[in-house]
């Protein structure tokens, strides 16, 4: 099912657009300077489109300036209450997020929806497993098809309004609950959804976490937009969430070393010299796959799948460009060798 389709400020979403990378400053959004200089931050690193909590009236009435100083869509984050919305918007904000657990009465909503109506901006509903309503509570406990009917129910207010600029996220603190939440989701309504796995941590916890969640519901064709969610630094969820994107071949950028396990024929400290090659590169978006392999098992094939690829043995090591044997040489020179030959490739 092909989603409904249309654009937060000037970026596309559904409609066959492509996936794009979101992320949340965690800045106090009432000093507006500190929180521009984060999203920033935010968009050199590849963010798309950033969210922000709005939780005061001077929150809100930042809102102009925020977004005078930075260039992508901004997102007001909204609980509990309505009014700070309708503030929102009526300050520049270019899309809301509300959660239908505690944004209030349908006659709230009502009075939302109508001031995004005039000015065409988007309403993602944003469905939390830990915030449901208490009658979906009662009725299913914490289930995915519990967090599907919250969201439906409050599209089904939108649409009686005329309004169909709508975003759904169904997020849960637990992978496979929000996996099947989204799949539900997707036979079901045809709007836009935005993927993530919510509370899910920090490091390497949060990465596989949201890996497998959102990675899995993308190998499905399923999703529009990821916020990859991790403790800590939001620059962070935004690398992770192009390394997502380009593991499922959504994207290609940046330069990918592909390297082996190890085993025991391998006869050169490995894991130093892929260490070593990473750190002597470039942070780029040119796409660029570079293999480092320890033998030659597998190693050979798999450097001549790379554009570039190196494999060693006890001596020596063979380079290899799109297929081709290029050269071999002796440890250790090669390896320097081998470092200037990959920025040649990105230059």
């Amino acid at each position: 099912m092909e989603t409904k389709s249309f654009k937060i400020r000037d970026i596309a979403i559904g409609g066959g657009a492509p996936v794009t990378i979101q992320s949340m400053t965690n800045t106090d959004t009432r000093d507006a300077r500190a929180t521009a200089a984060q999203i920033l931050e935010l968009e050199a690193a590849g963010c798309e489109i950033v969210r922000f909590s709005v939780y005061d009236e001077d929150c809100a009435k930042a809102i102009p300036t925020i977004r005078e100083l930075t260039h992508i869509p901004l997102v007001a984050d909204i609980h509990f209450d309505h009014r700070l919305a309708i503030a929102a918007i009526e300050n520049g904000i270019d899309k809301v997020r509300i959660n239908p657990g505690n944004i209030g009465s349908e006659a709230k909503v009502r009075e939302l929806v109508a001031a995004a109506k005039e000015r065409h901006i988007p309403i993602r509903i944003g469905v939390n497993g830990g915030s449901l309503e208490k009658d979906v509570l009662a009725k299913y406990g914490v289930t995915a098809e519990a967090m599907v009917e919250s969201a439906l129910s409050h599209v089904a207010i939108l649409e009686r309004c005329g309004f169909e600029d709508i975003v759904l996220s169904l997020k849960a603190s637990t992978v496979a609950k929000t996996v099947e939440a989204y799949r539900i989701a997707r036979e079901r309504t045809p709007y836009p959804l935005h993927l993530g796995v919510t509370e899910a941590g920090s490091g390497e916890a949060a990465l596989v976490k949201s890996s497998i969640g959102i990675g899995s519901l993308l190998l499905d064709g399923i999703g529009d937009t990821i916020r990859v969610s991790m403790t800590g630094s939001p620059v962070q969820e935004v690398h992770a969430a192009k390394r997502i994107l380009n593991a499922v071949g959504l994207r290609s950028e940046g330069v990918e070393v592909v390297s082996c396990p190890t085993c025991g024929r391998t006869r050169v400290d490995l894991p130093a010299i892929v260490e070593r090659v990473s750190n002597a590169l470039p942070n780029t978006d040119k796409p660029l796959r570079v293999a480092v392999m320890g033998c030659a098992v597998n190693g050979p094939g798999e450097a001549r799948e790379a554009d570039i690829g190196i494999a060693f043995g006890s001596v020596n090591a063979v380079v290899f460009r799109k297929g081709e044997l290029v050269y071999s040489d002796k440890l250790p020179g090669v390896i320097d060798r081998f470092i200037e030959d990959v920025k040649k490739e990105l230059r």
